[in-house]
C-alpha cells in the first residue's frame, strides 16, 4: 500500500503546494510504525515521530488551520495558536484513523471513503492552489484498493501501524487543506468547511473522542486498551465483522451525505447536529451494553 501510494504520486502526482514535504512525513511515518510493528516502540518514540512528521509539513510547507472561519466567533488565528492547534489536529487525527484500525478491512474501508470525497472537492474546486491534493487522495485510494482485496475477513494481511500512521498522516493533511480550501478558495463549501470536513471524519472522530471520555471518566489513561470501540459494540450486538465494517462505512457515508446537504446553516448549528448525534449513538450503545451485560450476569447466576 505505501509502495503504490509512493511510487504512483512520485511518478503522476504534481510534489508542488507541500505535497513533497507530504511525502517526507509518510516516510518518516513509514519506518516509525515499521520498527513499532516489528519490534515494539514506546509511545514516547512514536510521538517524536509524529511531531517530526508534522514539522516538516507545518514549517516547510506551511500547511497549517489559519482560521476557525467564525467558530466560536473567532477568525484568524496568531501564527503560534495556528501552529499548536494545526499539531494537535494531525496527531490527533492520525491517532483517530490508528484506533479505529481493529477490525479486518475496517480503517481501509473508512479511509478509502474519507479519501474518495477529499478526492473528489479537490479535483472539482482546488485549482492550482489544491488540485494536485485530488492526485494525493486517488494514489492512496489506489493503494487502499490494492490493499482491501487482501484484508477483509479473514485477512491474510493486516494494516498494522505501519499502514495506519501513514493513512492516518495523509487523511489529516487532506482535512486540513480542505479547510484552507473553503477559505482561500471560497468553494464548495466557505466558511462551513471545518464543520463539513468534522463531518467527513465522522466515525474515526467519534470513535476516538467516546473512548478517550469513557476510559478517563473511570480514571484510566485514555491510551489504555479496551473493548469499548464502536466497532466492539456493534459486534456485541450479534454483527458479524463483514457486516460491522459495512455497517460502519454506511455511517459515515450517511453523516458526510448529511454534512454536504446542510452546509448552508453554518458552522455552528452544523457541529451542534453533529454533537446531538455523537451523544445519542453514545447513549445507545451505553444502554445496550448494559443489556448484554445484565444478560451475561443472569446467566451466570443461572448456570450457578
Amino acid at each position: 500500500m505505501f509502495a503504490g501510494f509512493m511510487s504512483a504520486l512520485t511518478i503522476f502526482g504534481p510534489l508542488e503546494n507541500g505535497a513533497k514535504e507530504l511525502l517526507a512525513g509518510c516516510i518518516i511515518l513509514f519506518f516509525v510504525g515499521l520498527k513499532d510493528d516489528l519490534v515494539g516502540m514506546s509511545v514516547s518514540k512514536k510521538f517524536v515521530g509524529r511531531l517530526l512528521a508534522t514539522g516538516i509539513v507545518m514549517v516547510m510547507a506551511d500547511v497549517r488551520i489559519t482560521s476557525f472561519q467564525g467558530i466560536l466567533g473567532i477568525g484568524t488565528l496568531p501564527v503560534g495558536v495556528s501552529y499548536a492547534f494545526t499539531l494537535g489536529v494531525i496527531v490527533g487525527i492520525t491517532n483517530a484513523i490508528n484506533l479505529i484500525d481493529g477490525l479486518d478491512g475496517l480503517a481501509g474501508t473508512i479511509v478509502l471513503i474519507i479519501c474518495s470525497t477529499f478526492g473528489y472537492y479537490f479535483y472539482a474546486y482546488g485549482g492550482a492552489s489544491f488540485g494536485n491534493y485530488a492526485f494525493v487522495a486517488v494514489c492512496l485510494i489506489g493503494g487502499l484498493l490494492g490493499f482491501l482485496r487482501y484484508n477483509f475477513h479473514r485477512a491474510p494481511i493486516f494494516m498494522g501501524d505501519t499502514g495506519s500512521l501513514v493513512c492516518g498522516f495523509i487523511v489529516s493533511v487532506l482535512a486540513i487543506q480542505f479547510i484552507e480550501m473553503g477559505l482561500r478558495v471560497g468553494q464548495p463549501f466557505g466558511s462551513s468547511s471545518p464543520s463539513v470536513a468534522v463531518g467527513i471524519l465522522f466515525v474515526p472522530l467519534f470513535d476516538t473522542l467516546r473512548v478517550f471520555s469513557l476510559r478517563m471518566l473511570a480514571g484510566r489513561s485514555p491510551f489504555s486498551p479496551d473493548k469499548n470501540h464502536i466497532h466492539h459494540r456493534i459486534l456485541a450486538m450479534g454483527f458479524q465483522q463483514i457486516s460491522t465494517v459495512l455497517l460502519l462505512g454506511l455511517l459515515n457515508i450517511i453523516v458526510i451525505l448529511f454534512v454536504i446537504r446542510f452546509a448552508a446553516i453554518g458552522n455552528t448549528l452544523l457541529i451542534a447536529a453533529l454533537a446531538g448525534f455523537s451523544a445519542l449513538l453514545s447513549v445507545f450503545f451505553g444502554v445496550y451494553q448494559s443489556r448484554i451485560s445484565r444478560r451475561q450476569l443472569m446467566a451466570a447466576e443461572s448456570a450457578n
